[in-house]
């Protein structure tokens, strides 16, 4: 049996590809105490110090035996990791190459004796790629402590290290994006400083190198008293002369460096909301603000906006966007928005790793350069913010920590954040300004009500507007509310709403612990109690929703009511305040709003049954989606949706694109909700349904956490052939995210499953999978069986088209081993098989794999005649993203025969298209066409 120790990160102990059960956080240090110095004995002394410090408990000996006899059950079946008793004291006797610890200082030893060049990078590239996290991630004593200090210090060294390979072979702009990270996260690196301006001035940008010697200059000797470095002030000198001996060698690749290249600026992001029509007052927190930014103009400023008490729905957004929208000049280099929804009843607040991702998708990151962990992140993102007059607008927070990785480190903008709650926090440990917001006075209470009943009408009823001002106790959104009710029903006389709504609130109590005033909940009920039963009927079941917003189409399926139907329902609902299409065709409410609709949902028709056509609306949907971006995927056995379900009609891969975008941050609360709900077939498929679309938009870490779901629910349903395809879609996240193991130990439990199973053809599958793994690993040598293995499989229970693919495959590997005759050979096999089964998609790609083989025989005629033929075919299909890396290697042979206007044209045209999706590979264009 295999055995693999996995210590940099959280401590896990595979065995066959399985996770053991390696007990408690105790038992766990015992292990790793060995594991640190496999192979050699551990003084029993040593061993008691290292787990417990200087608080051994009593007895600690027979304690100590007792988790040692534990471990030896967990790792019984493996005869290769044995846990013995020596004269020295306790040895684990297992191959060091077995624990990544020592494998990743093995890797790094050999990097070093390699040189400077492509081998060195490979194996720092894997000997970093080892590391999951925090060495000893769960775990902390003393010792522990001082051995990942040790490792931290070794992982920034071989860091370092492949820094000065990649900068050595020309490999610059595929740094920087990294390089800007690690500087902030370490600031005061001299050599992690002097890599990064060297990046920079050979990425065009020698005024930020400057600048940033500079700072780190001032910094040392405002802080340490100290000069830089002699090798860092010799480096500034080059820069500042602008030394040709700093010039780069040309570069081994080109890879997307996650930002702009020289003479590219960032994209301007303009993400604001619409500015409120009917915004009213606040004329003192206005000057407040303008007095605050006026006074950090150039520093940066952040102003926390909360509500005295606590309470929703008191203008909080809006006034920060009105502010936003009137001072927009303040901040030429754009605006971002996010609603961290820290308060909606229905779903959980945003994660800061989700805002993240958000703004550092709009701030034009390629997704291949977005870390994995959050810290990293957030030092990239404040890395490309730093010194830009950008405003950032974060609403609705629940607490200090979701706020504190989207803040800025130093900006010449400005950050409004809005919440309920005063964010102590932010304002002790961040220098945040505090704006509190009460309730509106009087006078704005009344012009605001004004302003919707028209002056005409208020002036005969005086008496009632005063009562209706002092029914909403100046709250904004309870004004707005009851002024659209009023508004609706034009007969209605002020006196008879006043009077509803008087008697309205002596009957009910506060909402939530006084998260809503008595006067919200009274206006709410009156004005639920006013519509129409099909939009009383439709509110109520929209408290079953979850997500930031909902579509028509999901509206209908939600009520079971046709699209025509529900869109004159919806329209009375927004008429009526209750909900806001702030989009056309998609509808939102106050979180405020969705919380009285969650109450009445519990009154309302049996909820499960319209959650479930919304379920099927989403799965339905979704899959035709799946099968526009994917024709050739094993499809799904979707039960029949339920009736009265209307599914979006999605006509071509556009549209299948644009929903999925639309659609992705709904997607995935339903995916969870689903599965909490007891959906369990849901939050089954849909993951499934989301893959390509994750894959082509580079949202990988969205998919690991969709596809974790969708594994607990195949779980929960005991479908084992859905955890295997599960697992298989889980490896390929984790792929994409370069978490080889992770990849790796996945696929090891597909391929386990899919045996059991008898399932030959799922063997296949996995088998293609762990080539295409090794492939990305750059092991086209370890890849080629596992093709050879999805060939004979495939040949046994598979179709025509089945076989193709992994002739082609096979073909794919023998190419990039450099064994191209051999390549030719198995891809006009495949080809002859594709055009058999009528299969398009298969031609073009077999077509692709001969013209990549043509090329690199220097057969550059027929390279062009294939990859035309594969432009042809992926032109008629309609995938355009195929047909944009085809565009891309007819370029590369274009340029190899000398016709570089032809070549520039093909990477143009790709660029373009790459671009349009979104898609990470449209970084190496851009440094082609550079």
């Amino acid at each position: 049996m295999a055995v693999e120790f996995r210590v940099l990160g959280a401590i896990e102990v595979c065995v066959d590809g399985r996770p053991a059960d390696i007990g408690h956080v105790r038992q766990q240090c015992v292990l790793v105490a060995l594991l640190v110095e496999a192979e050699r004995a551990v003084p029993i002394d040593q061993l008691v110090h290292r787990v417990w410090g200087d608080h051994p408990p009593q007895r600690v000996r027979s304690t100590l035996h007792s988790y040692l006899s534990r471990l030896r059950q967990v790792l019984a079946p493996v005869p290769e990791a044995v846990i013995e008793r020596r004269a020295g004291g306790y040895v684990l006797a297992v191959d060091p190459m077995t624990v990544d610890l020592h494998r990743f200082r093995d890797l790094v030893t050999r990097a070093r004796a390699a040189g400077r060049d492509e081998p060195g990078v490979s194996l720092l590239t894997d000997a970093l790629g080892l590391w999951r996290g925090e060495a000893f991630a769960t775990l902390d004593t003393p010792w522990l402590n001082s051995v990942r200090e040790g490792l931290d210090a070794e992982r920034l060294a071989a860091e370092l290290d492949r820094n000065d390979l990649l900068l050595g072979i020309g490999r610059h702009a595929d740094l920087l994006a990294g390089l800007s990270a690690a500087a902030a996260a370490h600031p005061w690196d001299e050599r992690l400083a002097g890599q990064l301006m060297l990046a920079l001035y050979r990425c065009g940008r020698q005024a930020a190198a400057l600048d940033l010697y500079q700072r780190l200059r001032l910094r040392l000797a405002d802080e340490l008293g100290a000069d830089p470095s002699p090798p860092l002030r010799r480096l500034h000198q080059q820069v500042l002369t602008a030394d040709p001996a700093l010039d780069a060698p040309e570069a081994a690749t080109a890879v997307s460096a996650g930002v702009p290249p020289a003479g590219r600026r960032l994209p301007l992001p303009r993400q604001l909301p619409a500015s409120p029509s009917t915004f009213t007052g606040r004329a003192a927190e206005l000057a407040r603000l303008d007095e605050i930014m006026t006074a950090s103009a150039g520093r940066g400023a952040t102003v926390v906006i909360s509500a005295i008490g606590g309470s929703g729905g008191i203008g909080k957004t809006w006034l920060a966007l009105r502010w936003a929208h009137d001072n927009a000049h303040r901040f030429p280099d754009g605006q971002l928005y996010v609603n961290l929804r820290g308060f909606d009843p229905t779903t959980d607040p945003v994660a800061p790793a989700v805002a993240l991702r958000g703004f550092l998708d709009t701030l034009g990151v390629a997704p291949a350069d977005i870390p994995a962990d959050t810290d990293a992140q957030a030092a990239l993102y404040r890395s490309l913010i730093a010194h830009r007059r950008i405003l950032i607008v974060l609403d609705n927070a629940r607490d200090t920590a979701t706020v504190t990785p989207l803040l800025p480190g130093t900006s010449a903008g400005a950050v409004l954040v809005t919440s309920r709650h005063q964010l102590g926090g932010l304002v002790t440990t961040h220098g945040a300004r505090p704006l509190a917001l009460d309730v509106l006075p009087d006078a704005d209470a009344r012009d605001l009500l004004l302003r919707h009943l028209g002056r005409q009408r208020a002036a005969s009823d005086e008496r009632s507007v005063a009562e209706l001002v002092r029914q909403c106790a100046g709250l904004p959104l309870a004004l707005g509310i009851i002024a659209a009710r009023a508004a609706l029903q034009p007969g209605l006389s002020l006196a008879a709403l006043a009077g509803e709504l008087r008697a309205a609130g002596t009957r009910l109590d506060a909402l939530d612990a006084g998260e809503l005033a008595v006067n919200l909940r009274a206006v709410l009920s009156c004005s639920y109690r006013a519509l129409t039963p099909e939009a009383a009927r439709l509110f109520a079941l929209l408290g079953h929703t979850h997500g930031p917003d909902l579509s028509l189409a999901a509206a209908a399926s939600l009520a079971g009511t046709p699209i025509g139907a529900t869109r004159s329902v919806l329209h009375q609902l927004t008429a009526a305040h209750l909900v806001h299409e702030h989009v056309p065709g998609r509808y939102r409410m106050h979180d405020l709003v969705r919380l009285h609709a969650v109450e009445l949902a519990a009154g309302a028709e049996p909820g499960r049954e319209a959650l479930h056509r919304l379920l099927d609306h989403y799965l339905h949907t979704a899959y035709r989606a799946a099968l526009l971006l994917s024709p050739h995927r094993d499809p799904l056995t979707l039960t029949a949706a339920r009736p009265g379900t209307v599914p979006t009609d999605l006509a071509d891969l556009d549209a299948a694109m644009l929903w999925f975008t639309t659609e992705h941050p709904v997607l995935l609360a339903t995916i969870v909700h689903a599965g909490a709900a007891g959906f369990d077939v849901h939050a089954c498929q849909l993951p499934w349904t989301l893959a390509t679309f994750f894959d082509r938009r580079g949202h990988w870490h969205d998919w690991v956490t969709a596809q974790h779901e969708g594994l607990e629910a195949a779980r929960r349903l005991g479908a084992r052939a859905d955890q295997a395809q599960a697992h298989r879609l889980l490896a390929n996240a984790y792929s994409n995210l370069r978490r080889y193991e992770d990849a790796h130990g996945h696929l090891g439990c597909a391929l386990t499953l899919f045996g059991e199973l008898g399932d030959d053809a799922g063997r296949a599958h996995v088998h293609l999978d762990i080539a295409m793994l090794f492939d990305r690993q750059g092991l086209p040598r370890e890849a080629l069986p596992h093709a050879h293995r999805t060939l004979e499989l495939y040949r046994a229970v598979g179709t025509p088209l089945k076989q193709a693919v992994a002739l082609n495959a096979v073909g794919w590997y023998h190419s990039q081993l450099g064994e191209h005759r051999e390549a030719l050979g198995y891809g006009e096999e495949a080809l002859a098989l594709s055009q058999q089964a009528g299969s398009p998609y298969g031609q073009a790609n077999t077509w692709d794999s001969l013209g990549f083989a043509h090329h690199h025989l220097g057969e550059h005629r027929q390279a062009i005649a294939c990859y035309r033929q594969a432009l042809d075919l992926f032109r008629d299909i309609g995938d355009r993203h195929a047909e944009a890396l085809v565009r891309d290697h007819l370029g590369d042979t274009h340029h190899a025969v000398g016709d570089a206007a032809t070549a520039r044209e093909e990477w143009r045209q790709a660029l373009d298209t790459l671009e349009r999706l979104g898609h990470p590979a449209a970084g190496e264009l851009r440094a082609k066409l550079r």
